[in-house]
This record gives structure tokens, C-alpha cells and sequence, in this order.
């Protein structure tokens, strides 16, 4: 387990860098001179790629609770949520679009659910069925959307250390989880998880958010020492919240489509429940 981590998360680490770094090279947010009216591109269509594979493993795991997943319906919303503030760099009121985009793309969903529902499974099952297709749309679409978001309104370095302080968080929690966790932190959502690792967890993320934020000038110590502490409790809660959904469904991982992190839900759901609080952290202080 530990080694297909090293292996694999190297190799993601070493192409999410990239992707990143060479989009914001493409649209000139990199280094500033005259960026680009239409930024993370690239990234727009990595969120659409990851959505897919994404919206199957959400599938999986309702599919064990009796619950289903309409899968067209979800698919399509999630990719139209969290792409939409790329879409609205193409119109002249920003603001404007994605206020309008973003209600039109969830009252049409609630409705295409609600008549997929009726036509295929009439009353039965309605409530889960329903609940659960739009927690899919809004876990994986509307949380998703504050990525893009960040991306543009803060640049790629902002967002890459946004990223890389929760998922540091992440290997710290598991590495120190493992060497001296003895004292559970949620034992009955996620036992394996102790205190010792969100020590661990905090630490890992206050030294990332401080070589970050020094390295590339982001913001004063201070400020990054507390965006480091907490993000990496923020973060945790949200691998906490995906750990009851495996749990409901009586599955150890979301799915095996990661060697040694399990599946891509597995990978994202910490930034992914981050996301919108960075934005507002971010909002504030710059």
C-alpha cells in the first residue's frame, strides 16, 4: 500500500504540477504579462475528465444503499457546475452569467431527476433516489466549481498551494496515523483515523503552507501558519465526510481506479470540501 502511494502519488503530483504550470504559461496568469480574457482552460477540461470516472464511483457507492443514480442526468450537471465560472469569462458580466448559469443548471437537474424518477421508478424509492442524485450534482459539481474559481480569480500558484496544503495535510494524517496513531479520532465513521495523524495532518500542511507561501511570496508567515492549521481540519472533515459515505455503502474505498489510494473520490475529497472556504479565506486577505 505504501509504496503504490510513493509510486503514484509522485506521478500525480509531477502531472497535476505540470497541467497546471503550463496552463497558466497558455494564458499568460503565470507571469502576469497580459494574461489571457479566457483562463484554466486546461483545468476545465481535467475536472470534466475526472467527473466522469468520478460520477461511476458515486454511483457505486449509493447503488449499495438501495438508492440510484441516474447517471446522464449527473454526469452532464456536474460537468456544467463545476466548469461554469470558466464559461463565464466569455461574457461581458461575469458575475451576472454564473449567478443565472449556476440556478439554471440546478432547477433543470431537480427537474430532469424528478421526471426520470417517475417515468422509470414511479414512487418507488423517490426520496433516496432523488437525495441522492442531487448530493452527486452539488458534491461534485457545485463544490468542484471554487477549483476553476480559484484558479482564475488568484492565479495558479494560489491554487496549487491551496491544493498542495490540504493534500499534505492528507499525507501526514496517514503517515503519522500509521506510526503513532493509538487514540481515535472518529471511530465510528472512520476508525483507522486517530488524533496522532491530524497532528501529524496540521503539521505537515502549516510546513507546506509556510515554504509556499515564502518561496513565492503569497501572503505573510502568520497568515500562511493559519491557513495551514486551518485547512488541514477543514480537509480532514471533508476525507471524514466521504469515510460516511463508504461506510453507508459498506465499502472500504470509493474503488480501486488509484493503486494505493483507492479511487478518485478517494484523491479529491478533501480539496474538494476545502475549495469554497479557501475562496472566502482568499477573498479576504487579498
Amino acid at each position: 500500500m505504501l509504496k503504490y502511494r510513493l509510486i503514484f502519488g509522485t506521478l500525480m503530483t509531477i502531472f497535476f504540477i505540470g497541467l497546471v504550470l503550463f496552463d497558466g504559461v497558455l494564458d499568460g496568469s503565470l507571469n502576469l504579462q497580459n494574461p489571457a480574457a479566457v483562463q484554466a482552460t486546461l483545468l476545465a477540461i481535467f475536472l470534466i475528465i475526472v467527473a466522469i470516472p468520478a460520477n461511476f464511483e458515486f454511483a457505486g457507492l449509493v447503488k449499495n444503499t438501495g438508492a440510484k443514480i441516474f447517471l446522464p442526468i449527473t454526469i452532464i450537471s456536474s460537468v456544467l457546475l463545476s466548469t461554469g465560472w470558466y464559461w463565464s469569462q466569455f461574457f461581458s458580466d461575469k458575475n451576472q452569467f454564473a449567478a443565472l448559469f449556476f440556478i439554471l443548471v440546478v432547477c433543470i437537474s431537480a427537474l430532469a431527476i424528478f421526471l426520470w424518477q417517475g417515468f422509470k421508478y414511479a414512487s418507488v424509492g423517490a426520496f433516496a433516489n432523488c437525495g441522492a442524485n442531487l448530493l452527486s450534482i452539488i458534491y461534485l459539481g457545485a463544490l468542484a466549481s471554487f477549483f476553476i474559481k480559484i484558479r482564475i480569480d488568484f492565479g495558479p500558484l494560489v491554487f496549487l498551494w491551496f491544493v498542495f496544503v490540504v493534500k499534505f495535510c492528507d499525507i501526514g494524517a496517514y503517515t503519522s496515523g500509521r506510526l503513532f496513531g493509538k487514540h481515535k479520532f472518529s471511530p465510528v465513521i472512520s476508525p483507522k483515523k486517530t488524533w496522532e495523524g491530524m497532528a501529524g495532518g496540521v503539521i505537515f500542511a502549516v510546513i507546506a503552507a509556510s515554504i509556499f507561501a515564502l518561496l513565492f511570496d503569497i501572503m505573510p508567515l502568520w497568515q500562511a501558519v493559519v491557513f495551514g492549521i486551518v485547512f488541514a481540519f477543514i480537509g480532514q472533515l471533508g476525507d471524514l465526510a466521504e469515510s460516511m459515505l463508504k461506510r453507508a455503502a459498506e465499502q472500504k474505498d470509493a474503488s480501486a481506479a488509484v493503486p494505493g489510494f483507492g479511487g478518485i473520490l478517494d484523491v479529491i475529497d478533501s480539496p474538494l470540501a476545502s475549495a469554497v472556504f479557501a475562496y472566502i479565506f482568499f477573498w479576504i486577505i487579498f
